[in-house]
């Protein structure tokens, strides 16, 4: 195994040693040596099965059969979570065949990010992953269950789900994907007439033609943003079953490896003689080998928060310095969107989670003593299923890439380094994905154009006012100032500078997601602008330097001038008004910064009292 992953592994597990020994405590305590629903009144149980079937309500009589709870994120409006419709009946017949019982916990918020980018929604959007933990937990509330379904896919909806799951770690879940939509526009053209119609060189029709013939049917989008990233990383702890990330929504094969997923999670209950609690396949071992798989492919760096936050929940304590350390012996695996041209589709075809997990085990880069949900370790990953005569079968995945363009082989890997940097200086700490970033832009020195809005931004670029060598600083972006946001809306006027020939980078408290791409942009400054003297200080022809070679991010400025500066204030009023953000303008004080996984929880297990 390589050494620095052994290093990295066993430094968590020793900081992590009393907080996860207090946790793993508590979900004993809930254990039942037996079904859940035998501790109810008989009150309480009539009231658990009334809405049920004779034949469910004598099953769940009986005590000696499993109850699975399904919590599900569909709403049809969101192209990721439509095919989730169909699911529940789906569930319940597979259950119904291994003598089981399956209800409908709850649903859990779904928002998109791709709907709400640019508009005051967004600002609700980080704040929801710990509604949707809280909102599954009510679901699951009742004690009713021996096992759940866990059905989500976007970008805060697995990192709420894996954190509610961990609140119930003495249960265990199997989580259920639905899949990419098939590829459409491909991802350079697309790039090309967003860029396009920054500069007004084609209208509004143009871009809408564009965006639709991209996201154009049921299912994920296909770029390898936090969606997609989510799957990948949840498969690559074993949490869901192998090879069933990226299998397309309404097909046979997707099918089946639904009705698959319900019949899998009552191997693992108490009644099984397996049990397998979701406490024992949610550790540190299993939390690096999502890490080294999310560099090794490029992926979202809102991870750099929700593995915060979901280890936290599970007693875990890791840091940005685990994800740098990482980086540096984790080679880059992939190139797909926004780090190649390739989707996820391509992917798929090109060999999928099963070979890039071959190739990870090869480098010895994985933790290998780990318990999933189909047994030990983690030779059933490199596996991928098919359809055999209608029958769900697995096979051994490709020896080879099918496409060494889209997925490298362990030979032979894009870059010797993963995609991330932690950067530090006066200005704090930060992350970059410099995947994507070209070589000759990695260092940037420039003079800083201050703004605390993203829309001041794009009226500067259409103004003329950007058209020259600079470091954009968008400050107040933050979790306590606005709910941290993604600020897509700033790639494609910072792109179009780039492509001028300007050396230009961004540098925010705020989010940028998997779309971050090839214009350099330190993100997640921690401390946010409200807790950052030195952030607040910044102004417009002040020399930044940022270097993602030696992680440097430096105001460059004396220290006499910056005391004698006052701190700049923000007008947070606005961001309380209207798309119900007034609702959660008194939760955004109490998030903790975005290395700590900006959440709004402290943990039972994490109290010293």
């Amino acid at each position: 195994m390589n050494k620095v992953v052994a290093e990295v592994t066993a430094r968590i597990e020793g900081r992590s040693a009393q907080h996860r020994a207090r946790y793993l405590e508590q979900v004993a305590s809930q254990k039942a040596g037996g079904v859940h629903r035998a501790s109810l009144s008989c009150g309480n149980l009539a009231h658990g099965f009334a809405a049920c079937g004779l034949s469910d309500k004598d099953s769940l009589k009986s005590f000696t059969k499993a109850n699975v709870g399904i919590i599900s994120a569909y709403n049809d409006m969101l192209s990721a979570h439509q095919p989730y419709e169909a699911y529940p009946a789906l569930i319940k017949k597979a259950l119904h065949e291994v003598g089981s019982v399956g209800q409908f916990a709850g649903g859990v918020p779904a928002m998109c990010d791709g709907v709400t980018q640019g508009q005051p929604g967004m600002e609700l959007s980080l704040l929801s992953r710990d509604v949707i933990a809280m909102s599954s937990a009510v679901g699951l509330s009742h004690n009713m269950f021996d096992g759940a379904l866990m059905l989500g896919i976007c970008d805060k909806i697995v990192p709420g789900l894996l954190m509610s799951a961990a609140s119930f770690g003495h249960l265990p879940f199997v989580f259920v994907p639905a899949g990419p939509m098939p590829s459409g526009m491909p991802n350079k053209e697309k790039a090309r007439i967003r860029e396009a119609y920054a500069q007004g060189q084609v209208d509004r029709t143009e871009l809408l033609r564009a965006e639709s013939e991209s996201y154009h049917s049921a299912g994920t989008c296909t770029f390898y943003g936090t969606a997609n990233s989510n799957q990948l990383m949840v498969e690559v702890m074993g949490m869901q079953l192998p090879g069933s990330s990226f299998v397309n929504p309404n097909t046979q094969l997707r099918d089946a490896l639904t009705e698959a997923s319900a019949k899998q999670v009552t191997r693992l209950t108490e009644l099984s003689g397996n049990y397998t609690p979701f406490s024992e396949i949610l550790t540190a071992k299993t939390l690096v080998n999502a890490m080294v798989a999310l560099l090794a492919t490029g992926g979202s760096t809102n991870h750099t928060m929700h593995l915060v936050a979901i280890g936290r929940a599970a007693g875990i304590d890791i840091n940005w310095d685990d994800f740098d350390q990482l980086s540096k012996v984790v080679p880059s695996m992939t190139r797909i969107y926004p780090n190649g041209q390739a989707d996820i589709n391509h992917f798929q075809a090109a060999g999928g989670m099963g070979y890039l997990i071959k190739s990870l085990r090869k480098l010895g880069l994985l933790n290998e003593d780990v318990k999933t949900i189909v047994g030990e370790g983690l030779d059933a990953y490199e596996l991928e299923p098919w359809l055999n005569e209608g029958k769900l079968e697995w096979r051994p995945s490709p020896d080879k890439s099918l496409d060494t363009s889209v997925l490298a082989d362990p030979e032979a890997p894009f870059s010797p380094e993963g995609g991330l940097k932690v950067l530090h200086g006066n200005l704090g700490r930060g992350v970059i994905k410099v995947s994507a970033v070209p070589a000759a832009n990695t260092v940037i020195e420039a003079p800083a154009v201050v703004f605390s809005d993203q829309n001041q931004l794009d009226a500067a670029f259409k103004a003329g006012d950007l058209n020259r060598d600079c470091i954009v600083v968008v400050r107040f972006q933050g979790p306590k100032a606005n709910g941290m946001p993604e600020l897509h809306k700033l790639t494609p006027p910072l792109g179009v500078l780039q492509e001028k020939g300007y050396k230009v980078a961004l540098v925010t408290d705020g989010r940028m997601s998997g779309a971050s791409g090839k214009v350099p942009a330190a993100i997640h400054l921690t401390p946010e602008a409200l807790d950052n003297p030195v952030l607040t200080k910044v102004q417009d022809g002040d020399l930044i330097r940022l270097d993602s070679h030696t992680g440097e991010l430096t105001l460059l400025v004396d220290e006499a001038e910056l005391a004698k500066r006052q701190c700049a204030k923000a007008d947070l009023l606005p961001n309380s008004i209207g798309m119900g953000r007034g609702l959660f303008m008194n939760l955004r004080p109490q998030l903790c910064g975005a290395e700590q996984g900006a959440t709004l929880f402290r943990f039972p297990h994490e109290d010293n009292q």
